[in-house]
């Protein structure tokens, strides 16, 4: 029969190793789990400040924001104040362009050099119908 190398047989404990070792083995497991529960109190105690702190800074942020909305009506009448400010700004504008294109006219007016209209324009196009110059921009 061959013999095989590098295999061990089973360690027979006695009955007192064995207690022993089990008593080891509990108490090793009483430290984890008692580790454990520290651990988890712990974190149960910074959860509970995050949360306070998250109460604090919306508590904060209603107080901070709360004054921005006019207090004296409803939503419809800020709904109002915004379109009469459209309507302003949108009669505004409307001023300024008006007021652009007069000035455009006028440079136009300076621009160019004055027409004489001596002689009536003889062009004319292969149809027979007089041509119109084209607008200068």
């Amino acid at each position: 029969m061959i013999k095989k190398e590098g295999i061990d047989k089973p360690k027979v404990m006695t009955k007192a190793e064995l207690e022993q070792s089990l008593i080891d083995n509990f108490i090793n497991l009483q430290k984890v789990l008692t580790n454990l529960a520290i651990k988890f109190d712990d974190l149960s105690t910074n959860m509970s400040k995050l949360l306070q702190l998250f109460e604090i800074s919306a508590k904060s942020f209603a107080e901070k924001y709360s004054g921005e909305i006019p207090v004296t009506g409803s939503q419809a009448d800020v709904d109002n104040e915004f379109l009469k400010k459209l309507d302003s700004l949108l009669e505004q504008n409307k001023v300024i362009s008006k007021g652009i294109m007069l000035m455009e006219e006028k440079v136009r007016e300076r621009a160019s050099p004055p027409q004489q209209f001596s002689q009536p324009p003889q062009n004319s196009g292969s149809m027979g119908m007089p041509r119109k110059p084209l607008p200068r921009y």
